[in-house]
């Protein structure tokens, strides 16, 4: 049997990432004064660890393995005849995911950001990987965050710390701006799927990684030891991307009356996923219709309760989303919906966009000034784009061949 220990475990994905390895894995919640007789009741062959026991567990086990002696942390643990060995996972699974996104370490001036466990991790990589200059910023040290700007010779930044973590996904620990010779960014963060220093990175040009790659090549590697078996870099991929279309949302952008709600509802049935209408949940909030809203509150009443609704709506997952016309005008929203979502622009033309019933594009030529406005805002924040002027089954079609 295999299984992980930690406090807490609700928001864990190790459970869904192991089941599609082949076999059963169980989450056990530890309180810390139970952690010895957990360990001592060899209740698992294998199991994973994570916090805060992955130092707390060392003195309690038969054998260190090298690995987690260096990084000084064991993320996995497997009990086989009468011996309790230790090992960390967590050091190849980092390497492993900012090498497939092409951030190399080597002769590199690096900033890893925070002192935790996952610091550790990156510390150890690092000096693995021969960095030619390591820096720790953290809120009390020498270089911390207050003064780390000075630091303009910085050309990786690793965020070890759970700065933009759900649900405060709006944060980041430093303003990646100020590295002129930023190269790459990771974040072992991966809830949301990228963080606001990920789009950042995205923003400035950077090679950057979040931590679900991470997070499915270190228990693939925990996978190799718990069943005694080899296991290639493909198998990391395969479940990566298994995992990644469970929890991203699909958020469907354009202009009012392009069919994003009659699309993603077919998106949403074909996958077996939630949908969520933007409007159609602001006028549940409300009480009232969007047109209600607006002859009330006026545009910035609405907006209001718009950014209110994206916000909760794109801290889900698994989830097919439908925006209103205007929601990706607004730069916040932007970034709120790209944190776990993947983009699909619907292209129609202006003269077969309905008008009925919204405020905002009452008559064709209405339409046609607000395209030229916020078709390049349309472009520019998707993933891929795919036109609507055709039936709804070739429109589905095509989102689904972009989504491979």
């Amino acid at each position: 049997m295999y299984g992980l220990i930690g406090n807490p475990l609700g928001h864990s994905y190790s459970a869904m990432i192991h089941k599609k390895l082949g076999y059963d894995y169980a989450l056990q919640e530890v309180e810390p004064e139970a952690l010895e007789a957990f360990v001592k009741s060899r209740r698992f062959t294998g199991y994973n660890v994570t916090i805060p026991y992955k130092r707390a567990i060392m003195p309690l086990l038969d054998v260190i393995d090298k690995t987690a002696e260096a990084v000084g942390a064991v993320n996995t643990v497997i009990d086989r005849a009468g011996v309790r060995t230790g090992y960390n996972t967590d050091l190849d699974g980092m390497a492993y995911a900012m090498r497939s996104a092409g951030i190399r370490l080597r002769d590199k001036s690096v900033v890893i950001l925070g002192t935790g466990g996952t610091s550790h991790t990156a510390v150890a990589l690092v000096r693995r990987e021969g960095a030619r200059k390591v820096t720790i910023v953290s809120r009390k040290g020498e270089w911390n965050y207050d003064n780390y700007a000075a630091l303009t010779d910085t050309e990786i930044v690793i965020n070890t710390t759970p700065v933009g973590m759900y649900p405060d996904n709006g944060s980041r620990p430093v303003d990646l701006a100020v590295f002129p010779r930023l190269e790459g960014v990771f974040d072992a963060v991966y809830n949301p799927l990228k963080t606001r220093l990920i789009l950042q990175a995205e923003s400035l040009g950077a090679k950057c990684a979040g931590g679900l790659k991470m997070l499915v090549a270190q228990a693939v590697y925990a996978r190799n030891l718990f069943l005694e078996e080899a296991g290639d870099d493909a198998l990391i991929e395969t479940v990566y991307d298994a995992l990644l279309k469970e929890v991203r949302n699909l958020v469907l952008v354009g202009m009012p009356g392009s069919g994003k709600s009659t699309i993603g509802f077919q998106l949403a049935r074909f996958y077996g996923m939630p949908f969520v209408d933007v409007d159609r949940l602001i006028e549940r909030n409300a009480g009232k219709t969007v047109a209600a809203i607006f002859d009330a509150e006026g545009e910035a009443g609405f907006r209001q309760r718009e950014r209110r609704a994206i916000e909760a709506v794109s801290k889900r997952k698994g989830i097919v989303i439908a925006t209103g016309g205007g929601a990706v005008c607004d730069a916040e929203n932007r970034l709120q919906l790209r944190g776990n979502g993947t983009i699909i622009y619907l292209k129609r033309d202006a003269q077969a966009l309905a008008t009925d019933g919204r405020p905002l594009s009452s008559s064709l030529e209405k339409l046609c000034e607000m395209e030229a406005v916020r078709a390049p805002i349309y472009a520019s924040v998707a993933d891929f784009t795919v036109d609507n002027n055709g039936g709804i089954g070739a429109t589905v079609a095509a989102v689904l061949k972009e989504l491979g």
